[in-house]
C-alpha cells in the first residue's frame, strides 16, 4: 500500500466526452427546474371574480391599437360620405344648371338627349 497513484494525462477525447456529459447533465438538470417552476406557477388559483381594470388605468397595446383602427375607420368612412355627397351635390348642380340654360325645367339632360 504505499504505492503512489501517478496523476494521468488526460487525452483530447476523454475530456471532450466528459465536457459532453457535463453539458448533458446541464440541459436535463435546468429544463426539470424550469418545469418544475412552471407547475408551481400553474397551481395557482386565480381570483373568483374577474377584475375590470379602473378606467384611469393604463391600457394595453393591443387596446391602443384598437382603438387607433377604429378612429381610423371611421375618419375614413366620413371622408367617403362626404365625398359621395359632394359628388352628388355637383351633379345636381350640374343638370340644373344645363336645364337652365338650355330652357328645360322637366327631366335631364340625359333624357334630353334620348
Amino acid at each position: 500500500m504505499s504505492k503512489r497513484s501517478e496523476p494521468k494525462q488526460v487525452s483530447r477525447r476523454s475530456a471532450l466526452a466528459f465536457l459532453g456529459c457535463a453539458a448533458a447533465f446541464g440541459l436535463v438538470a435546468s429544463s426539470a427546474i424550469l418545469t418544475m417552476s412552471q407547475a408551481e406557477a400553474q397551481t395557482t388559483t386565480a381570483p373568483a371574480t374577474p377584475t375590470t381594470p379602473p378606467a384611469d388605468a393604463p391600457k394595453s397595446g393591443t387596446e391602443r391599437r384598437q382603438e387607433r383602427r377604429s378612429g381610423r375607420a371611421e375618419r375614413r368612412q366620413e371622408r367617403r360620405t362626404g365625398r359621395t355627397e359632394r359628388r352628388q351635390e355637383r351633379r345636381t348642380g350640374r343638370d340644373e344648371r344645363r336645364d337652365a340654360r338650355d330652357g328645360t325645367t322637366t327631366g335631364t339632360a340625359a333624357e334630353q338627349k334620348k
